[in-house]
């Protein structure tokens, strides 16, 4: 017989608890190097991205042809109105895909997939994503966060048999872990799968919300308590009795996506359709987006090549004041910004997915850091280009292409774009997470001198450990040499490669300072976290600038080398930007007004503002 658990209600599980699950689900080692975490560590290791990396030339060779194919269809039998009309997908669509080879483009193709790259994966969504939005998540849902990729990363040998080639044959995939109450708190989880009393299956029940791809979907991962603070995640299939679609959801934007409230009552699991194994179905999920989450930072890119199109045409075409507009400063500062983060923001995407496909780095944050950074960039980006335009970029495009203008689609760029801050962890979450992980070194150090649990007998250690650890530690992050001649081989570049060597040991000083500053309380000084990690980000961005236009510079194709001054040039603005960006962030670290702030939220909750909202 089957223990029986009593499972705590999302009301009764505290604090405490909650950080337990998340901690229990974090990869708890560092196994192959990260750009980013060297970063927090005081270390610039250009070493890990110079040079750029690059597809290999065979790689490019079976992608092209797909990719060219994938857009001259998209061409001729999409059309983004009548998605946005009709908030559906037309089936020829769908089909087309499938026959293309959409739905298996990383799935290996001893399974009947393309065998793709990330790389050519994350080219392919983009591309998807610029003819229609709703296409493009489509893709991803399925592919990048559905099955296949757990499946290929965790399954057996006979899960993948059954299942792959089904899924390259276009059964599409979805998956499903968000709950009512549950959102980036999985301790708070609910659905449960129970073991049958012969051990043989597993029953699900439960709810699920804002699951993409969920109305429509065969197959799904879904995430279910097996025990106290135990996760486990399932390959269900969608006609298995018991599985209902309650409610397809309607959004601001991302009109045409089959996103729903899926329902499981009594659902019977083979034991054999548990991944990986029980309790582990937290860290499949978290495992699963560091690659997972990579379209996002290269769509994100796709929307802000496109904006930059329209910008740039009617910055050339509108005319006032007896100049282009592009001519007058205002306007100006505006498209000058928009080119030089796109730039960045394609450097970040490329760079990325290119050490995912590696398969040397461990890639956690230098993902986490691209999904944050593009899609805040991005979201800039789509506003800037609307303002450009003006109440052209407010209009819809049916309406702009009904009084005879060209239907450039920025008013649903802006609603379609918007949920890239918010799904597959939201920016806030992504700060926390990579702080976490920045903080990480320390915490091995002297984790138990700040941790109120834990007894004397591990403090007294830990503080002799940690205080011969920073005696040797600290002075290195003030040591260290980050000016000429180093780096001249980047040319104009150096000085800015030689700015993030001095800031990177700045950096690592500031996390220890604010951890000996707030001691246990840190994880609660969200804002001040944050703005370590955008630093981070900063240095990321200009890192991977650098790297890219020195790659274009000095690349063997005399296309690239055409474009080599003017990427060091996008380059060299990026840089000047972000560099203000950190100056500002560095500011406000210490000296800042979060207290006062936090403290008025905490009278809002508790109505003491209220007059504020009557109307008078």
């Amino acid at each position: 017989m089957a223990t029986t658990v009593k499972e705590p209600t999302p009301s009764t599980v505290t604090e405490h608890e909650a950080r337990a699950v998340a901690e229990a689900a974090r990869e708890q080692e560092w196994t192959a190097p990260s750009f980013v975490r060297e970063l927090f560590e005081g270390r610039l290791r250009m070493d890990l991205i110079h040079p750029f990396p690059t597809v290999p030339p065979e790689e490019e060779a079976r992608a092209k042809p797909f990719l060219e194919k994938l857009t001259k269809f998209l061409a001729e039998n999409v059309d983004a109105e009548q998605v946005e009309r009709e908030s559906k997908i037309p089936p020829h669509v769908i089909k087309g895909l499938i026959e293309l080879g959409c739905m298996g483009i990383k799935i290996p193709k001893e399974y009947g997939g393309l065998g793709l790259s990330q790389t050519s994966y994350n080219r392919a969504v983009s591309i998807a994503a610029m003819a229609e939005s709703s296409i493009g998540v489509l893709l991803s849902a399925h592919q990048s966060i559905g099955v296949p990729q757990p499946l290929k990363v965790f399954g057996t040998p006979e899960q993948k048999k059954k299942y792959l080639p089904r899924l390259a044959k276009g059964a599409i995939s979805a998956f499903a872990l968000t709950e009512a109450g549950v959102g980036s708190d999985p301790a708070r989880m609910t659905t449960s799968a129970t073991l049958t009393p012969d051990g043989q299956a597993y029953i699900i029940n439960g709810e699920k919300l804002w699951c993409t791809n969920g109305t429509i979907a065969e197959l799904m991962v879904v995430m279910a308590k097996t025990g106290e603070r135990k996760i486990s995640a399932f390959i269900v299939e969608t006609n298995w009795p018991g599985v209902e679609v309650v409610h397809r959801l309607s959004f601001m934007g991302l009109k045409g996506i089959e996103n729903g409230v899926i329902r499981f009552t009594n659902v019977r699991v083979p034991k054999e359709n548990l991944l990986w194994g029980e309790g582990k179905g937290l860290k499949l999920a978290l495992v699963t987006l560091n690659t997972g989450r990579l379209t996002v930072p290269a769509t994100s890119t796709a929307a802000a090549k496109m904006c930059l199109d329209i910008a740039r045409r009617f910055s050339q075409e509108r005319v006032q004041w007896g100049a282009p507009i592009g001519k007058h400063d205002a306007v100006a500062q505006m498209l000058g910004r928009m080119a030089a983060t796109t730039f960045a923001m394609e450097s970040v995407s490329e760079l990325a997915a290119l050490m995912a496909d590696q398969g040397k780095f461990d890639i956690r944050l230098e993902a986490a850091l691209a999904k944050m950074w593009n899609t805040e960039r991005g979201w800039e980006i789509i506003d800037d280009t609307l303002q450009i335009r003006g109440g052209r970029g407010y209009e819809t495009s049916e309406s702009l292409k009904r009084r005879g203008e060209k239907p450039e689609p920025v008013e649903r760029l802006l609603r379609d774009f918007r949920i890239n801050l918010i799904f597959e962890g939201s920016s806030e979450i992504m700060r926390l997470f990579i702080a976490r992980e920045a903080v990480d070194s320390h915490l091995k150090v002297a984790g138990a001198i700040a941790d109120p649990k834990a007894p004397m007998s591990a403090k007294i250690p830990a503080l002799f450990r940690a205080g011969f650890h920073y005696a040797l530690w600290y002075p290195s992050k003030w040591i260290g040499w980050g000016f000429w001649p180093r780096h001249t081989q980047f040319g104009r570049l150096a000085r800015h490669l030689r700015y993030v060597d001095r800031t990177s040991r700045r950096l690592a000083r500031a996390v220890f300072h604010s951890i000996i500053r707030f001691g246990p309380k840190l994880e609660k000084r969200q804002a001040v976290l944050a703005r370590l990690v955008e630093i981070s980000a900063e240095l990321f961005a200009m890192s991977a600038a650098c790297a890219r236009a020195q790659a274009q510079r000095t690349s063997k194709s005399p296309e690239e080398r055409t474009q080599g001054a003017s990427a060091a040039h996008l380059a060299d603005i990026f840089c000047r930007i972000a560099r203000r960006r950190i100056e500002d962030r560095f500011d406000r670290l210490f000296d800042n007004d979060d207290m006062p702030i936090y403290r008025t939220a905490q009278m809002v909750m508790a109505n003491e503002m209220k007059w504020l909202e009557e109307s008078r």
